[in-house]
């Protein structure tokens, strides 16, 4: 697994497009957003269709095509500092179906933030495009909207990148003990693990420090897609494992942990747990494709440069 191209950091006066490749923002939520990124002291801008609801599918965010035409036309604008991500939920596999990559790698990296159903473009990022992309909120819900801590993540990882080079959570242990380094990726599992063997999905883990988060999954489903990935052979030659959040996994994190540990502890690399990243208060931002040493001991992730250039 390579590095990838880091895209340039924001600074004041910048330009950030808002787009919504997945399900639909709430108006208020959206709204507030803006406010927030324009205190920063960027200028935010809103994809034609990001109000967009599907006239069918009401998890959707309008049509395949508008989503795909929005986030494509705000990656390929040269006055576009940025790209963020205004909702996870569902539709971001339909949406890369129709992005045209090729146009999308004459145009400058850029920073592309989101997280949870994003995760899918995240991959596709860094597989056809070659770029570093960020883990971070998606900014028209309650993991951005009203938590000043994450909304501070997100600021320092995007404006100053070199204050966030080493991530850890008060408490961050480790269920395989160990240190290594790797490139990191990775994201909601659900998202890996419908993503495997498609168009624009990564081959296989081997050289990464794969970081996982899920909500809403019980126990059996978080073993039925984790297994998956193994018995693929997806996960052979991983460098190291990062657990992030578990929300609303049933029935208690303690299960939860017990079966990663269970499940991830023969392929005989470190796999830290509690890392605060996903859907939880108060993320962690998680620069990814960046090289990286993951360090149980010190419950650590610690980053060999910044997320942004």
């Amino acid at each position: 697994m390579r590095e990838l191209v880091r895209p340039p950091r924001l600074r004041e006066g910048d330009r950030v497009r808002l787009v919504a490749p997945c399900s639909p923002v709430p108006a208020a939520q959206l709204d507030a957003a803006t406010e927030v990124l324009r205190g920063w002291g960027l200028e935010v801008g809103h994809a034609p269709h990001v109000r967009d609801r599907h006239p069918r599918l009401p998890y959707l965010a309008g049509e395949d095509a508008t989503r795909a035409a929005d986030l494509q036309e705000a990656w390929c604008d040269p006055d576009v500092d940025a790209v963020l991500c205004v909702r996870g939920g569902d539709g971001a596999h339909r949406t890369l179906d129709l992005l045209d990559f090729d146009a999308m790698r004459r145009a400058a990296p850029k920073a592309l933030v989101g997280f949870s159903d994003i995760t899918a473009l995240h991959e596709a990022f860094a597989v056809e495009l070659g770029v570093a992309t960020v883990h971070g909120p998606v900014v028209g819900t309650k993991y951005f909207v009203g938590d000043a801590v994450a909304q501070d993540e997100l600021r320092t990882t995007l404006f100053r990148p070199e204050r966030r080079t080493v991530l850890t959570s008060p408490g961050a242990h480790a269920l395989v003990p160990g240190r290594a380094r790797g490139v990191t990726f990775g994201g909601n599992l659900s998202l890996l693990n419908d993503g495997l063997a498609t168009p624009h999905s990564r081959l296989s883990a081997s050289g990464g420090i794969l970081v996982l988060e899920d909500v809403g999954e019980d126990v059996a489903r978080l073993d039925r897609m984790l297994t998956h990935l193994l018995r693929t052979g997806w996960m052979d030659g991983v460098a190291g494992v990062a657990l992030g959040t578990w929300t609303d996994c049933p029935p208690d994190p303690g299960v939860i942990a017990d079966l990663m540990r269970e499940r991830l502890e023969p392929l005989g690399v470190p796999v830290l747990w509690g890392l605060e990243f996903g859907h939880c208060a108060a993320q962690l931002t998680v620069p990814l494709g960046v090289p990286a040493v993951l360090d149980t001991g010190a419950g650590s992730l610690e980053l060999d440069v910044p997320g942004l250039a």
